[in-house]
């Protein structure tokens, strides 16, 4: 399987992210999904075939079951030839757009986005484990003591973060809320995003596959708050199955950990030229891509 790592279309360039390329459309936006894959919020040099596939139609997936909870920016997926043609025909592009784009785009509403990364955990696991041992919190929330590593949370904790291209992630203080300008929304998008895990989680369960965490980011468009980006994707939770499922120990994740486990063993840290990626690595992170998607949706990408 050839991976796109790059594209080049004959519109004009809206953004140019770790994972997504973006196009104007007027009012709208191109959302193109690349194969290229980040750890460590570095981008690597080696991109993952199906990947971008996988994150647009799992986005897709779910902006169609969520849509009665909260509306969202997508307005097509281009998932056929067909489709594709529609949209080259509509733009009056005197060339057609690459065959790539099929199953890897979509068509979007502009919104203005919120720089809030809306982070909701409903298992102890990640950078929340770590900060819980050394620490007793999570986010800087006084936590029980006796919490256990992947243990399920009495609650879901919704602990969001900011937003930045300049910076890491980290926790929102009540002093970036005041800054932004955010303290009369976050009630509003702490009740989505718990709507939308609640949901997603009992969907996810019953299909054998637990949610452990994930982020929404949300934009506002004509006055209403929507959800924007990308939804319950691997990129952005952490998926696990029932099956193999243990309290007091890491839990096999179906993302993009092979890539991580396999950076930490080298050695590498942040201040060194990221390494190419071997094939077995490459081969082991699409097929944990490929197969969380067929286990929610029961289709492959």
């Amino acid at each position: 399987m050839e991976a796109v790592n790059r594209t080049s279309l004959p519109l004009p360039l809206h953004q140019h992210g770790k994972v997504r390329d973006v196009y104007a459309l007027g009012d709208q936006l191109l959302l193109v999904s690349t194969d290229r894959i980040s750890a460590f919020d570095v981008v690597l040099p080696t991109a993952v075939p199906e990947k971008g596939r996988v994150l647009n139609q799992m986005s897709a997936f779910w902006f169609h079951k969520t849509s009665s909870i909260i509306d969202n920016h997508m307005v097509e997926s281009i998932d056929s030839e067909l489709a594709l043609s529609r949209l080259s025909n509509r733009l009056g592009l005197n060339d057609s757009l690459p065959d790539y784009l099929v199953g890897r785009s979509m068509v979007v509403r502009k919104a203005d986005r919120l720089p809030v990364e809306c982070v909701i955990r409903g298992y102890l696991s990640g950078s929340a484990w770590s900060e819980y041992r050394q620490h007793g919190t999570i986010n800087g929330r006084p936590m029980p003591a006796g919490l256990r590593e992947s243990e399920l949370l009495e609650t879901p904790l919704f602990t969001p973060t900011t937003k930045s291209e300049t910076e890491h992630d980290r926790p929102l203080t009540d002093d970036d809320i005041a800054q932004l300008s955010l303290a009369d929304t976050m009630p509003a998008l702490e009740a989505a995003t718990r709507a939308l895990y609640t949901y997603a989680s009992d969907y996810a369960r019953k299909r054998g596959i637990i949610i452990a965490d994930t982020k929404f980011e949300f934009g506002w468009l004509d006055g209403e708050l929507i959800l924007i980006d990308e939804a319950l994707t691997p990129d952005s939770s952490r998926f696990w199955s029932v099956d193999t499922y243990e309290v007091g120990r890491s839990q096999p994740s179906y993302d993009k950990q092979p890539v991580r486990d396999w950076l930490v063993g080298t050695g590498w840290n942040d201040q060194m030229p990221v390494p190419p990626l071997p094939i077995e690595v490459i081969a082991k992170t699409t097929e944990r891509y490929v197969t969380i998607f067929n286990w929610l949706t029961g289709e492959k990408p």
